[in-house]
């Protein structure tokens, strides 16, 4: 689906939010609860523009036109600038929340036992281990829970059925970094700054730009 596709429809859907807005149905059937979960696909594909109250009356004004075939504006004159305001939106999504990231670094680096390493890292022992210490090139088994700095959980390996096995070197900096600090049974937290997890780039719809990330490690056992 086009993106000017996916604007019009979301707009669609979130006009449900304003109060001339029919009352929300009730999904009683799999159909229903389908076409409803499109809906909500598609509010994700505007998230990045991050439209104010205001704006949002304009992007729903625009669908309106569009469908009487008498929009204001022509679209083909505005997609470049359609990609120019979700690269800024963006990118001030990213600012602030790098800032929010810096507190709460400088807040964890404070955490008895806490080391603030030169890439940023800042490394949280909870419970030493008794084994070996990985090397970059180990191959390695963890339980793991990743947090935003809002607490919401992006991910953990409980999701997924019990411990992941990936090579050290294969995973986000802070990662491979982090866990050769750690022992086999040991557990760990690891607050990655942005510039070693993923960046001014996020990742996925969980993981915004420039987003400071606190995961807590268990390192079960180096795959031998």
């Amino acid at each position: 689906m086009k993106k000017t596709a996916q604007i019009a429809l979301a707009a669609l859907l979130l006009a449900a939010c304003t109060p001339s807005a029919p009352q929300k149905p009730v999904l009683k059937t799999d159909d229903e609860k389908t076409v409803y979960a499109v809906g909500v696909a598609i509010h994700k594909s505007l998230e990045t523009f991050s439209f104010t109250p205001a704006e949002l009356e304009l992007v729903v004004a625009g669908l309106r036109d569009a469908a009487a075939k008498k929009p204001e504006v022509k679209l083909e004159e505005k997609q470049m600038a359609i990609q120019q305001l979700a690269l800024a939106r963006r990118s001030a999504a990213g600012a602030a929340t790098s800032k929010l990231g810096e507190a709460y670094l400088e807040k964890a680096a404070k955490e008895p036992g806490a080391v603030k390493t030169a890439s940023g890292l800042v490394y949280v022992p909870v419970k030493e281990g008794s084994g070996t210490a990985p090397k970059a090139t180990d191959q390695v088994k963890v339980n793991y829970e990743g947090k935003l700095t809002d607490g919401k959980v992006f991910d953990a390996s409980a999701k997924h059925g019990g411990p992941a096995t990936f090579p050290l070197n294969g995973v986000i900096p802070c990662w491979t970094e982090g866990v050769q600090k750690m022992k086999v049974g040991g557990k760990a937290r690891l607050v990655c700054p942005a510039i070693i997890a993923y960046g001014e780039r996020g990742a996925g719809a969980d993981i915004p730009p420039g987003a400071t990330l606190d995961f807590e490690v268990e390192l079960v056992e180096i795959v031998k």
